[in-house]
């Protein structure tokens, strides 16, 4: 069986529990966002569209979080532990020519391998991605998600 993502929470949110527990559903992070990404979802609580763009890293909603449910005592801190997964509905696992994830990477993560006989196919740096969400708008296919990068692990190791 397998465990359900809860929503996409903002960078730097608290553990779900701690998150939905101090989270007044203000939407002064809503607000706050520059590049709009960030909605209310379920409950009133805020979420991540990456639909909307991409996310910056700014912490503008951090800044403007008065509960304290979104956190970045750290700066090294990452804003989440996530990575970008490429689905089986890429358009060039159908041998149609796509670049656009990779153009849209501003972090260079995603790069096309050469295929024989075939249209190159993108592969992802899992340590270059941030996860912000600039590759999942813009797909054509809709065949690009983000994931906690434990989950990746737990499914791999099956």
């Amino acid at each position: 069986m397998r465990a359900v993502e809860s929503a996409l929470r903002p960078p730097w949110a608290l553990e779900e529990e701690a998150f939905v527990a101090r989270c007044t559903r203000c939407d002064q992070c809503i607000e706050a966002c520059p590049t709009t990404i960030l909605v209310r979802m379920d409950g009133g609580f805020p979420g991540v569209d990456f639909s909307r763009g991409e996310c910056t890293f700014c912490s503008d909603c951090v800044a403007a979080c008065e509960p304290m449910a979104l956190r970045r005592d750290d700066v090294s801190i990452a804003p989440w532990d996530r990575v970008a997964v490429i689905g089986e509905a890429c358009l060039a696992a159908r041998g149609v020519e796509c670049r656009v994830c990779g153009e849209a990477c501003p972090e260079g993560a995603i790069r096309f391998r050469p295929r024989h006989g075939g249209v190159a196919y993108p592969e992802l740096d899992p340590i270059a991605c941030t996860a912000c969400g600039a590759c999942i708008g813009p797909c054509p296919a809709r065949a690009i998600d983000s994931r906690a990068r434990h989950s990746l692990l737990t499914e791999s190791e099956r």
